[in-house]
């Protein structure tokens, strides 16, 4: 039976204080950008970390660590003053589907997005007067390919206007955006509101949300998405991504 209100708020938060902690940082992606401290470092590595964590978490950091030696350790950097040359060393890198044509891609319109676009913050920011990330998610992929790319690579952008739940975005943005006192998650681009944040919604964090009663639709698409961030937005209304921790450590720790 799904917990009343206050039960599952003091249920949740309970859970947020055990898994939002630096120990958190250890066996998950979010490692990587937490090798970096300039602004851009952190949110260029953090955006290609995320876009590879699907599957094994031991090969997503490992896929990631290798990328960033790929980038000299200085993504930023790399990505404005690289020439044409130092792509060759990309060619025998794979992440499952993310393959060498990806990578090299997705430098080229990071390139585009710090030259043209000011910068990831930027590019991702809210400009419709929403109180979600669904058209700003949508808008930045089409920035992302204005450029010249591969059609098969834009697959691993999601677009909410699709319906996709766009699960590694919004984990990238609440890295980015939610204030973390625990020093998890960064917070460093100003201008962005925590508020505006959705959970990342994948098979875990789904079916857990699903037997607390957070969700209804069954499946994770961007209608789900919406059901669980106006029941996370009701128990806490300027920090709700904060429930992922919860979710996803009853999912993956708990086998709740």
């Amino acid at each position: 039976m799904p917990l009343d209100k206050t039960d599952l708020k003091d249920f949740l938060d309970q859970k947020v204080g055990i898994y939002n902690s630096p120990k958190f940082i250890d066996s998950d992606p979010i490692q990587i950008p937490h090798m970096f401290t300039k602004k851009e470092d952190i949110e260029i590595a953090g955006f290609l970390t995320a876009t590879m964590a699907w599957g094994n978490r031991k090969m997503i950091i490992n896929n990631s660590k290798l990328l960033m030696e790929l980038l000299d350790q200085s993504p930023y950097d790399f990505i404005l003053n690289h020439q044409n040359s130092d792509l060759n060393r990309f060619n025998s890198f794979v992440h499952r589907t993310f393959n060498t044509i990806d990578a090299i891609q997705f430098i080229k319109s990071l390139n585009h997005i710090y030259t043209a676009h000011a910068g990831l913050e930027n590019a991702l920011a809210i400009k419709d007067n929403s109180n979600n990330y669904k058209t700003a998610i949508s808008t930045f992929k089409q920035t992302f390919f204005e450029i010249p790319h591969h059609e098969r690579t834009k697959k691993h952008v999601s677009d909410p206007l699709k319906g996709s739940a766009a699960k590694r975005i919004n984990m990238f943005l609440r890295w980015m955006v939610r204030k973390d006192t625990c020093g998890v998650d960064f917070g460093i681009w100003e201008t962005h509101n925590p508020a505006h944040l959705s959970c990342p919604l994948d098979v875990h964090s789904g079916n857990v949300a699903r037997k607390l009663g957070l969700i209804l639709r069954k499946q994770n698409d961007w209608k789900a998405l919406n059901e669980l961030d106006e029941n996370l937005r009701s128990l806490d209304k300027n920090d709700p991504s904060k429930y992922d921790f919860a979710l996803f450590g009853l999912g993956v720790f708990e086998k709740f």
